[in-house]
């Protein structure tokens, strides 16, 4: 008796999350909410860290929380003077980690020291470095400005919306590999990607895109009316800038620029945030600039409440079955590797340039026969 051979199957491969966390600039937020007497408690990078503004020097510093003394919760304590106080003993700890002082104490030991991680204001945003070798920031990786922050027109611009969003039992890979998934913006943010490009090249990689709503999905006021380009690049392992121009109607084109970023809490979860700024329209005034960045980042909250839903109930995948149109997958997270092992040990193919467009045509001539089919069948239901 003869036995059919057993097809093969594609098993998934997947290893755990990489213990060690990316080596690179990671913002932690809007500089203007730390600045406000108070240490801030930061869960970042497996620990924890404390945040507070020297109220002499005026400058943002971040530490560990957890003083060396006998562990107290820094972060819990109070701004004295350009030092973070101890809620516990009262030990002083300055923004360059040396202990500032001990009120009950004849002399401060001379290894009173506590870590203090390299920090950065830009955009009106703060970051901090995190290099596990201890390496400081090289400058060619540094967080480029935003004209509409820093340039001669900013005062037209909007200030920033901003909004966090904690995402549990998910790697910081997840979001990173949105930057070549062109199909998932028709099933999961209801757009046809009509242009799909990435470069990647040394620490940045960018998606270029070119889209239009789809027509069978009711977005409400979310969706541009007409068509929307898209110039999205990621500084180092976490933080996009996107650069957008949506045709509103009446050939008016807004322009505006989204924060996308991230940083680890652990190897199993982490900090999704996002922004927005908007450029202001002849004659609009601060406030409906000020209400276009919400509707923006309305659209933002949105989406990436699409993509959490995902994450979530997804599983990992290290060996993903991919066809021409997903994208440079491997391409991508061999881009991303370079963040997670020591500078000695970066490969020349993690960095050197890399550019892959993707034909849209097949793929939007198939999702647009697919939206009319929808129309069409919401019309003879709500014609029955």
């Amino acid at each position: 008796m003869s036995v059919e051979k057993t097809e093969e199957v594609r098993v998934i491969e997947a290893a755990a999350p990489p213990a060690r966390f990316a080596r690179g600039w990671h913002c932690l937020g809007l500089a203007a909410s730390f600045r406000d007497g108070a240490p801030h408690e930061i869960e970042a990078f497996g620990t924890k860290l404390v945040v507070f503004q020297g109220a002499d020097d005026g400058q943002l510093h971040i530490l560990n929380a957890y003083c060396p003394h006998m562990g107290g919760n820094l972060a819990h304590g109070t701004v004295k003077g350009d030092a973070v106080a101890c809620p516990f003993h009262d030990w002083r700890w300055a923004g360059n980690g040396r202990c500032a002082g001990i009120p009950y104490a004849r002399r401060v030991p001379p290894r009173a020291k506590t870590r203090a991680w390299i920090c950065l204001e830009r955009n009106k945003q703060l970051y901090v470095w995190n290099d596990p070798e201890g390496n400081p920031p090289p400058p060619e990786v540094t967080i480029p400005e935003i004209d509409g922050i820093h340039g001669p027109d900013a005062g037209q611009w909007s200030d920033w919306t901003w909004n966090s969003l904690r995402v549990e039992n998910s790697n910081c890979r997840e979001i990173v590999d949105n930057v070549v998934d062109m199909a998932h913006f028709y099933y999961v943010h209801y757009a046809f990607p009509e242009y799909f490009k990435n470069v990647f090249d040394g620490h940045v990689a960018t998606q270029y895109m070119e889209s239009t709503p789809r027509p069978d999905i009711d977005l409400g006021t979310l969706s541009a009316e007409g068509g929307l380009r898209s110039d999205a690049s990621y500084y180092g392992p976490s933080y996009m800038i996107d650069r957008l121009w949506a045709d509103v109607g009446g050939g008016v084109e807004m322009e505006s620029v989204l924060i996308n970023c991230h940083y680890p809490i652990d190897e199993n979860s982490f900090m999704l945030m996002y922004g927005a700024i908007v450029k202001k329209l002849p004659g609009m005034t601060d406030e409906q600039a000020a209400d276009a960045a919400r509707l923006t980042s309305d659209g933002l909250a949105v989406g990436f409440e699409q993509d959490v839903e995902i994450w979530k109930n997804k599983t990992r995948i290290d060996n993903p079955l991919l066809t021409e149109e997903d994208g440079p997958v491997y391409q991508l997270r061999r881009w991303y590797e370079q963040f997670y092992v020591d500078v000695a040990d970066v490969k020349d193919e993690m960095v050197r340039r890399f550019e892959f467009e993707i034909d849209t045509e097949r793929a939007n001539a198939a999702w647009r026969a697919e939206a009319e089919a929808n129309l069409a069948a919401r019309a003879r239901r709500e014609g029955s």
